[in-house]
């Protein structure tokens, strides 16, 4: 019995660990007036056909702290990427060279930190909501094992480590949020 119990409180952990990935993954993307690689990602071009991500058909590098670079193995994909960067709206303008594609990011207004913060807090929100869930899936999993047999102290046990876990990984996500929104807010 109590190997079922530690494989629903190990199970609810990876996928606590999972949501918070996620999070980054997407924190990451949400720019801060910086130029990022990583703000590219997702971006994909027309490559011969089929679908390329950016990364793979040319090299990204930042010039600046507000411009980034994008370097095409090949000189005729300088089209390709420059529409698929127009059609991702990511509200960058590409500039192209004959060579290089720049994209220059603006300085961020007032108005657009807040808007990015909210971002930020709604990407978080999502999270929590994510890892309330896999919580509630273990606890139910938790009561299920009870009804078979399980001790009731047993199960109330487990129902507090996975409340502990739960607030572990919700302050990780405020942690998250907060260093975001430091970043966003800086000038």
């Amino acid at each position: 019995m109590s190997e079922d119990l530690s494989l629903i409180l190990d199970d609810a952990e990876e996928h606590m660990k999972k949501a918070i990935q996620h999070l980054e993954i997407e924190l990451v993307k949400i720019r801060a007036g910086r130029a990022n690689p990583n703000m590219l990602d997702g971006i994909v071009v027309d490559y011969y056909g089929s679908p390329t991500p950016i990364g793979q058909i040319g090299n990204i590098s930042v010039a600046d702290a507000r411009t980034l670079t994008i370097q095409p193995w090949e000189k005729n994909m300088l089209q390709p990427i420059e529409r698929a960067i127009i059609n991702s709206n990511i509200g960058l303008a590409p500039q192209n060279d004959g060579n290089i594609i720049r994209l220059f990011l603006p300085p961020l207004t007032e108005e657009r930190r807040k808007e990015l913060v909210k971002r930020v807090n709604a990407e978080g929100e999502h999270t929590k909501v994510a890892v309330r869930n896999i919580r509630r899936d273990a606890i139910e999993g938790i009561k299920k094992l009870q009804k078979d047999g399980l001790s009731e102290d047993a199960a109330k046990d487990a129902e507090k480590d996975m409340q502990v876990m739960t607030d572990k990984y919700t302050a990780q996500i405020d942690k998250h949020l907060e260093a975001k929104d430091k970043e966003i807010m800086a000038v």
